[in-house]
């Protein structure tokens, strides 16, 4: 898990991102010992479903280890349910709470999760949206990076706000057609072109007093690109067919999804534009690297589709164990997806969220045997031991995965408690 940058030894624990059934936030800082956790203990946990000694956990190296102290309801590491003898965990289940290990908790110890104009800001898009007003205050421009759906445009309109407001224009380059791309951006003449039989504003002009957020701006032909450097340097804008420049005030906000230093090395973004529009640079951190918001953002997104629907505690880890490769788009579509499977249901369970690809190696990415065996008793987990449900959380036909359990002498049996 990423976390905003501290100077010092890191300090490990634990952050709590839920309890009895609802989103929290809490950070519990370990100290070289043991710790046991349950609704007493050295982390005392308001869950009346927890025993009061539920569980012990230790450290070894940055490995988080969990055992069971005899509890009611069990334990369960990553989906598996934990016994005597520790065993490893990224997310640890007990009763209807939920922890993840962390390697420094120390940015967390004052932290929280807020929700703001439906925005979920933990502790490290807190930090990033401190620097992103930071740089409205002091600058023209900003850069943001960060993966396909962490949330570059509510990024850029947090700018924009703090800028000043006015008009935003949100123009997505990368769907752009090159031929329409000068047109579209810088405006056109009446009779600049053939079909031109009216003037045409440009994005440019519309958000004059504003701000244009240019999301996937390494799309930009070159030639655009030049245009582009010389709006910035000149704050005027030369329609096509015009013979005079207009002036224009507007703040630039740019996004990629890549490195656009490596685009400037390669030809294909121009260095000069790179050096007005690169800095100052803010990076989303991907959904998997903080986890802490997933909780508040699966009911945010309840809260405004079913808001008589609930996520229970297996749906939420579910959601906490997978890696979202489309961020916080991904997971929203998911939780919109799964309120459709769970008709006539009063909560989402594991078994509402889609099933993730099957068994099969990825070429690039082949499964180890001990993480395929992980999934399958996870799957086993959630199921109850129903070997037909734990296929289908699989996306396996249910014949296979019995072959794969006899193969592995897994017994299902057990996992029906």
């Amino acid at each position: 898990m990423r976390k905003p940058a501290q100077r010092g030894r890191p300090v490990p624990g634990l952050l709590l991102v839920f309890a009895a059934g609802k989103p929290t936030f809490r950070a519990f800082a370990f100290e070289g010992r043991a710790a046991v956790l349950g609704r007493e203990g050295d982390f005392a946990i308001d869950d009346p479903r927890l025993s009061r000694r539920h569980a012990e956990v230790t450290m070894q190296g940055e490995r988080f280890l969990v055992r069971d102290l005899g509890s009611r309801n069990g334990s369960f590491r990553d989906g598996i349910q934990a016994g005597e003898q520790p065993g490893e965990f990224h997310v640890l289940r007990m009763a209807d709470s939920l922890l993840v290990g962390c390697g420094d908790v120390r940015p967390f110890s004052d932290g929280a999760v807020e929700t703001a104009d439906g925005v979920v800001l933990g502790p490290h898009l807190r930090a990033v949206f401190a620097e992103i007003a930071q740089a409205a205050r002091s600058a023209q421009t900003l850069h943001i990076t960060g993966e396909t759906g962490s949330g570059k445009e509510l990024a850029a309109r947090a700018f924009h706000q703090h800028a000043g407001g006015g008009p935003f224009i949100a123009v997505n380059c990368a769907g752009v057609p090159a031929a329409l791309a000068e047109r579209l951006l810088f405006g056109a003449r009446r009779g600049a072109y053939s079909g031109a039989d009216a003037d045409a504003e440009g994005y440019l002009q519309a958000a004059d007093g504003g701000t244009l957020f240019l999301d996937e701006v390494a799309e930009l032909s070159l030639e655009v690109q030049a245009k582009l450097l010389r709006v910035l340097e000149t704050r005027e804008v030369v329609a096509l067919g015009a013979q005079k420049p207009l002036k224009v005030r507007v703040r630039v906000c740019s996004a990629t999804h890549g490195d656009l230093s490596r685009r400037v090395s390669d030809g294909r973004f121009r260095q000069d534009l790179y050096y007005r529009l690169g800095l100052p640079r803010v990076e989303l951190p991907p959904l998997r690297e903080r986890r802490e918001d997933m909780p508040w953002l699966i009911a945010h997104a309840l809260a405004g589709t079913r808001p008589a629907l609930t996520a229970h505690v297996s749906f939420v880890e579910a959601a906490l164990l997978r890696p979202w490769p489309g961020n916080v788009r991904e997971l929203l579509v998911e939780v919109a997806d799964a309120t459709r499977r769970a008709t006539g249901a009063k909560r989402l369970e594991a078994e509402h969220l889609a099933p993730r690809a099957g068994l099969a190696p990825e070429p690039e990415a082949p499964i180890d045997p001990d993480r395929r065996r992980a999934e399958v008793e996870r799957a086993l987990s959630q199921a109850r031991g129903n070997v037909s449900e734990a296929a289908r959380l699989l996306g396996l036909h249910r014949n296979q995965l019995r072959r794969y359990l006899a193969d592995e002498a897994i017994d299902a049996a057990r996992f029906r408690r």
